[in-house]
């Protein structure tokens, strides 16, 4: 097997540049409720991963959220308020007197998505225990938006949405990916889950909002060792699998994390360049907490033996059992040094076809991988026969 260079015969490949400019310091950015903000000048740059030749890859950067995301610009605080009053008491003002809510409090996080839900997705009924993930949407539905974007090109004139069958897994206590999934595109999603308790939630989330049973099923996955398997039936046809891995190896390294978060929203209330900064970034990491993360989280929730590496080669073996009944199989990866490892991995094990999205969204720069098993005149035929069951 030809093993090539990936930038050197696909047009759209971005190769990186041999002499890359030194990385500027990021500058902290006032936390306020900003959805959609310009692209990060920070470099992300990824090692060019080296597959078989007869593999179908393409690398693209996409900056900002999609264009069919509806949180470009500021949150509206008035509206979300008016329709969950709940939330006016976390309104607090930034240094540059905007509005904003305390992104370091958990119930203020929590309320701003209870919100957010209802006015742009009509989700009526919607909460989490405490300490479960409360992830910003405006991220999730980029996601969503962007694999939609992806099965669009499978068919001259689009996918047939109202056909599409999605599959997430981990979809978590929150069921965000599902119900947005469902709300924006009218999606029949599976959201599966290793832990009880989510399932549980995900299950009263969608029984209190009638308008979604009978688009979301939620299916607990009970092998500890597994991602796909027991979760893929015989007679399951998926179009496209999503999932957001856990990030970190261990607890500790989970709670490393969560003091650095918290550190990094303590410094962002002061103004750039002031005397207090470095000051305030010490203290607080010098005064470690037992303390949830802003956006929480459960264990199966943050972290894995391995963490996001070992989690996504692991789906990538599986996923070549189920080759002939996903059309795309898809993962975020938020370590840009996952990425490379991954293509190579997806290339020994026969994929057709690979994508890689850059997602910059203000600082933040997330990685969607996708792979398929299926050949072009293959995805062809699967997006024309899903279009007739449509």
């Amino acid at each position: 097997m030809k093993i090539k260079p990936t930038n050197s015969t696909q047009k759209n490949v971005r190769a990186p540049k041999r002499t890359p400019k030194k990385t500027p310091k990021a500058a902290a950015i006032t936390q306020g409720a900003k959805r959609g903000t310009k692209p990060t000048n920070k470099k992300t740059r990824i090692s060019t991963p080296q597959v078989a030749e007869h593999i179908d890859f393409r690398r693209q950067t996409k900056s900002g959220l999609h264009s069919k995301n509806r949180h470009h610009g500021r949150y509206d605080l008035g509206q979300l308020v008016k329709v969950l009053p709940a939330l006016a008491p976390h309104i607090v003002r930034t240094p540059a007197g905007e509005q904003s809510i305390n992104f370091s409090d958990p119930l203020a996080v929590k309320l701003l998505n209870k919100a957010i839900l209802l006015v742009d997705y009509g989700v009526q009924h919607w909460d989490i225990p405490n300490g479960f993930l409360c992830p910003p949407i405006p991220g999730r539905a980029d996601y969503i938006h962007r694999v939609a974007e992806l099965l669009d090109g499978e068919r001259k004139g689009g996918f047939r949405h109202n056909a599409v069958h999605m599959l997430d897994i981990g979809a978590g206590a929150n069921c965000i990916y599902p119900l947005v999934a469902a709300a924006e595109y009218g999606w029949n999603v599976v959201g599966s889950d290793i832990d009880p308790r989510s399932i549980d939630n995900a299950q009263a989330i969608v029984n209190a909002n009638p308008q979604f049973q009978p688009r979301i099923v939620l299916r607990r996955q009970s092998k500890t060792d597994s991602i796909f398997k027991g979760i893929i039936l015989p007679t399951d046809r998926f179009d496209i699998t999503t999932c957001n891995p856990p990030f970190h190896r261990s607890a500790e390294e989970a709670n490393a994390g969560t003091q650095r978060k918290i550190a990094n929203l303590a410094a962002n209330k002061v103004k750039r360049g002031s005397e207090n900064l470095a000051k305030m970034r010490q203290n607080v990491a010098s005064k470690p907490r037992n303390t949830s993360l802003n956006f929480g989280g459960q264990n199966a929730e943050l972290w894995c033996p391995g963490g996001e590496a070992a989690f996504v080669a692991q789906m990538a073996i599986e996923s070549r059992d189920f080759a002939t009944q996903v059309l795309w199989f898809s993962t975020l990866i938020s370590k840009k040094e996952n990425v490379t490892p991954l293509c190579e991995q997806l290339s020994a094990l026969g994929v057709k076809a690979m994508r890689v999205i850059e997602m910059s969204q203000g600082q933040k720069v997330s990685r969607l991988v996708a792979w398929s098993f299926l050949d072009a005149p293959l995805r062809r035929q699967w997006a024309e026969l899903a279009g007739l069951k449509a």
